[in-house]
This record gives C-alpha cells, structure tokens and sequence, in this order.
C-alpha cells in the first residue's frame, strides 16, 4: 500500500532530531545553576531569579549571531569553536550594562541534521557557557532543507542577565578627562569576516590550511580563535567603572560613542598597543585603509573600560589578576570642533 510522502521523505527526520536532544542534555547539564528549574526538552526554560541576591533588579537581554565566520567552521569541518563565539557575543553585550549572565539560549538552523556537527556546536555554547557562568537553559535545532545546503548551518544565540537598578553601567556619569582602558582581544571575535574571507580567501578555502609563522597556526586556526569572553573580569572590576563599550561590528568609531553623552569624544592612542598580526595582514593584503580597518575590526582591543583617572590604577589590577591584558590607549574629551566621536594619535 501507498503511504504517502512522510516528513522524513521530504528531508526532515524528527527521530534524529529527537535522538540528539538526549545526546547533548549531559553536556547541557555542565552549565546548569541553582536558579535553573527542570531540564531541557520542555517548551520553554524556566529560571527563579534569586531575589535574596538582587533587590530592584533590571533585566538586560542581548541577541547575536556569529556570521560569516561560519562559513571558515563549514570549509574547515572544525565545528566546536564556533559555540563559544555564539555565546560571547551575547554575554559580552550584556556585561557592558554591568549584568551578570544568567542563562542563555541557542538556536541552530541547519540543512541537515548531522549529530556528531551538532554535538560539536553544542560542545561550543557549553563551553562559552561556562566561561561566562550562565545557564544554557535551552534551545532550538531547525532543520530546513532548501533553505541550507546539507553542509551548511546558522546559530543565534539569545541571553539574559541582571543587575541592581543602582549600579547599571550606562556611562551617564562619563566626564572629560577620564581614562579609557582597552582589554586585549583574542583576534578577529566574530566581525568583519565577509571582507576577511574576500582578501584572505578570495571567496573560497585556498590558504586556510597554509602555515602562518606570525600565528604560529595554520591561518584557518587563526580565523577560528574564539572570541574572548570578558564576563569574569568585568563583573570582578566593575566598582568605579563609568562606561564599557563592546568592540564588534563598526569597531572603534561606533561603539565608543554608544556610551558617550552627546558632549564628549574619545582620543585614542594607536601606539599604546601592538595591532597583532592577523589585522596586519588584512590590512596589507587587501591594501585595506586604516580608517576602514578601525571601523570593521576590533584592532586587538574587544573592550573598552571607561573610568575616573584614580580609579585606573586599581582596575588595572584588578583585570590583571583576572588574567587580561588591560592597557590604557586613551582619554576623554570634550567633543572637538569637527564633531568627530573618537579620534587617533599615533
């Protein structure tokens, strides 16, 4: 007898999906906190915010993606880094507003379900989970044959955090003449890839297994270095910090000015760092413009940390100790006459 055409036929095969939920709920148990309540597999997560904890609480949610640094994951067929990046570029927005992260949420859309892939991407958020100390409370797994390629995929990730309606950072309080302290990146994070992957690749894979001796990798294990995650550190320093801007799309001369009052401009001295090689290598390849660079790129700098010059000190330290490399790369001023937000010497 004619069954007719099932899901499965069509492409989407629900048992897989349902076989790899029950794969990755240990790895998803890693992250787990006291305030979680149940585990995954239901319609929703449930989270019991600790009211002994936060008093006036303001809740602070962010939502990224990882963008076309997919696309070096997929040619690479290295699938466990990209998770981590996921979840940075969500709990790194969310700490700037000086909120802990408190649990977080995935989503993966795929052309088709490969478990041992989607392990591997799990294994990621996981992973950047527990740098951040948040709870992957749940998630989503879409397959959408036609949509993707067999070999393709997308992430999202969703988080949420908290912070006590007094202490929320939102560089209100920013005067001329603070200090602003950058915090080393870890490479490219997760921006600029499409210009990345158009000098470096010329559109395709060539080069990615070449050996690189500035790197000390190949230049597919540079492009896929995770984004650092900056929540430990931050929440650690956060007393006296007036402002702190998440170096990612538009770089330097679009996010700074996010936490500006109208007034006040930035001054940023390009020689107080080194530019680490790979943002060189761009640059020359693709005789790439400094301006353009400082806009797309975060230069080495994934965050800046904005405070009063007698607290600089102290937060310097207070960020060594938790294992960055801070360094002051500049001032705050009064907006100059040219209207220009962020400014270079050097």
């Amino acid at each position: 007898m004619n069954k007719g055409i099932t899901y499965k036929n069509a492409g989407v095969d629900i048992d897989v999906a349902n076989s790899f939920v029950e794969r990755i709920k240990p790895l998803v148990k890693m992250t787990s906190r006291r305030e979680v309540r149940g585990g995954i597999g239901g319609f929703g997560g449930a989270f019991a915010l600790d009211m002994n904890r936060y008093k006036n609480p303001l809740l602070i949610g962010a939502t990224d993606g990882v963008g076309t640094k997919l696309k070096i994951a997929q040619l690479m067929g290295r699938h466990n880094t990209v998770g981590i990046d996921l979840v940075a570029m969500s709990v790194n927005d969310v700490v700037v507003q000086g909120a802990e992260p408190l649990f977080f949420l995935d989503y993966i859309a795929v052309g088709k379900l490969n478990e041992e892939v989607a392990t591997q991407l799990v294994a990621g958020v996981v992973e950047g989970c527990r740098q951040a100390q948040c709870a992957l409370l749940g998630g989503e797994t879409a397959e959408m044959p036609g949509m993707y390629g067999v070999d393709e995929y997308d992430l999202a990730g969703f988080c949420v955090g908290a912070v006590e309606r007094g202490a929320l950072i939102d560089g209100s309080k920013i005067v001329a003449g603070d200090v602003i302290i950058g915090l080393a990146s870890s490479g490219l994070h997760s921006n600029g890839f499409s210009l990345v992957r158009r000098v470096l690749l010329h559109g395709g894979n060539k080069g990615l297994e070449k050996n690189v001796p500035e790197f000390g990798k190949t230049l597919g294990e540079e492009l896929l270095t995770p984004t650092r995650i900056y929540v430990s550190s931050l929440l650690a320093a956060r007393e006296g910090i007036k402002g702190l801007a998440h170096i990612t799309g538009g770089g330097f001369l679009d996010n700074i000015p996010r936490v500006l009052p109208q007034s006040l401009g930035a001054l940023i001295n390009k020689d107080s760092w080194e530019i680490p090689p790979i943002f060189s290598l761009v640059m020359a390849t693709g005789g790439v413009e400094p301006a353009e660079m400082f806009r797309t790129f975060n230069m080495g700098i994934g965050m800046v940390i904005i405070v009063a010059p007698e607290f600089a000190d102290g937060t310097m330290r207070i960020l060594a100790k938790h294992g960055e490399t801070a360094r002051i790369i500049g001032t705050i001023t009064a907006l100059p006459d040219s209207g220009e937000r962020v400014g270079f010497i050097g």
